[in-house]
């Protein structure tokens, strides 16, 4: 732990050093003020994550590195503003990976289910240095730079029906997120995936068009679905991923001191968005069980029997995608 510490700490005296040199020379002697976006609300972890990056940004930087937040869509939608980001007019985006896809296919390696049963494991395998290389790459392929992935845990179902087998997704009218990946996942199950927006759900729960729908805690929370569910089921089948990146010209013209800070800033923003993902998934967990929304953890059985019934869509997506990056992820079985 001390050895990491120290190692850290110079680090920031070498980036300092190295702002501080720039700085005397004049190529840095004006404050820069920056954007960065998301689509999110102010309460949510990508607003953290974005807030938290920002601060350490300004405060590693002497106050010499400042960002402007614009949350909740603000300066566009998802997609607007992640092509904002490509042509340079947003300098930094914080943004689900599922709304990054019809640009960066290769990101579909975060839907190929069941691959990982814990955060745990998962935050190690996106802070591998050789994976992580990898989704730097996926990125600058198409013109931004990657700076780091936080989550909000997993995908889960909330349900009006329990779950026992793997018989029990059979029939099961849900709401899926709009990605083809989720919905063969969902079809695969036996399960009968249909297109109804998010906003539209909670309604459509109460009412009985749909029997069940697939999200984050975040989003199961934010939006009160387990008012409308009598089961929760952490199926943990996919990530819930946000990446925070910013557009490659602009970090390429950056000089090598505020690069430094800006690793830096946006590894310990990563670290801290994760933590605080935890604590509030611990809070929505509570308030579910509060409110009489039973939550269900598979055992290892189910967990195979899901497993096998989509080994299908795991090998559909694997194919379709960089072998490389799928090897670098890991094998579920």
């Amino acid at each position: 732990m001390m050895k990491k510490h120290n190692h850290r700490l110079l680090a920031l005296l070498l980036g300092a050093f190295l702002l501080a040199c720039l700085t005397g020379c004049g190529s840095a002697s004006k404050k820069k003020a920056w954007v960065i976006a998301t689509a999110s609300p102010e309460d949510s972890v990508a607003q953290i994550y974005a807030e938290k990056f920002a601060e350490e940004l300004e405060s590693l930087s002497g106050g010499s590195m400042q960002i402007e937040i614009h949350p909740n869509s603000e300066l566009g939608s998802n997609k607007e503003l992640l092509a904002s980001c490509g042509k340079g007019d947003i300098q930094f985006l914080v943004q689900s990976t599922d709304v990054q896809l019809g640009t960066m296919p290769n990101l579909a390696v975060f839907d190929l289910p069941c691959v990982f049963d814990n955060l745990d494991d998962l935050r190690k395998k996106l802070d591998d240095q050789t994976f992580s290389e990898m989704i730097e790459e996926v990125y600058a392929k198409e013109g931004y730079h990657y700076l780091g992935m936080a989550d909000q845990g997993f995908c889960l179902l909330t349900s009006n029906k329990e779950i026992k087998k793997v018989k029990s997704f059979k029939d099961l009218k849900l709401r899926s997120m709009d990605n083809s990946c989720h919905k063969a996942f969902w079809t695969a199950l036996g399960s009968v995936p249909t297109k109804a927006k998010l906003s539209q759900t909670y309604d459509a729960l109460k009412e009985g068009g749909l029997d069940a729908q697939e999200s984050s805690y975040e989003t199961i929370a934010a939006r009160k679905f387990y008012e409308q569910q009598t089961y929760l089921v952490e199926t943990n089948h996919i990530p819930d991923l946000i990446s925070l990146f910013c557009n490659e010209n602009f970090y390429n013209n950056l000089s090598e001191g505020e690069k430094f800070i800006m690793k830096e800033a946006s590894n310990t923003a990563t670290e801290y968005a994760r933590s605080m993902a935890d604590q509030r998934i611990a809070g929505q967990k509570k308030a579910i069980e509060e409110a009489g929304c039973q939550i269900i953890t598979p055992d290892d059985k189910l967990r195979e029997e899901i497993r096998s019934s989509t080994s299908g869509v795991y090998s559909s997506i694997r194919s379709s995608i960089s072998a490389r990056i799928c090897d670098a992820y890991g094998d579920r079985y």
